[in-house]
């Protein structure tokens, strides 16, 4: 549907105005569709960004800082969602050998056995994607590149 019918607003400023109403709109969508697919596994978008850099790490930990960096939302709190899939029996966490100022953090058989589940429903969930080419999708993906520099 078109973003107009969307919002009910049919003039814009300018394509560029349109452009940021629409990016932030469809970022919405997404993100609630994201966390209602989460929802049913117990978890937020945000733990789950957690498990799946916990997952890519493995069987290595990962510091709480390294998580930070590759982390989708910048404005989560690692320490606070770490001590949350924790106490889910999803993650644990141990003071570094290497730094005692630094924990270690290693995804659970338990959370690798959740993702492997939601890995099994990740087709639905790109079905909301599914009338987009493969193509179509190659240049949305270069052009946000392109718009994020």
């Amino acid at each position: 549907m078109k973003l107009e019918d969307e919002i009910k607003q049919s003039k814009f400023k300018s394509e560029y105005h349109k452009l940021g109403i629409n990016i932030v709109y469809t970022a919405n969508w997404l993100s609630l569709q994201h966390t209602q697919r989460c929802k049913q596994y117990d978890i937020t978008p945000e733990q789950f960004n957690i498990l799946r850099i916990l997952r890519g790490q493995h069987p290595k930990a990962a510091t709480v800082n390294l998580l930070i960096e590759r982390m989708l939302n910048k404005m989560s709190n690692a320490s606070r969602l770490v001590e949350k899939l924790r106490k889910k029996g999803l993650v644990e966490r141990e003071i570094s050998t290497e730094d005692r100022r630094a924990c270690d953090v290693i995804i659970t058989k338990k959370g690798l056995d959740l993702l492997a589940d939601m890995d099994k429903t990740e087709k639905e969930w790109n079905k909301s994607m599914s009338h987009l080419s493969e193509k179509e999708a190659q240049t949305i993906n270069i052009l946000l590149d392109k718009l994020r520099k």
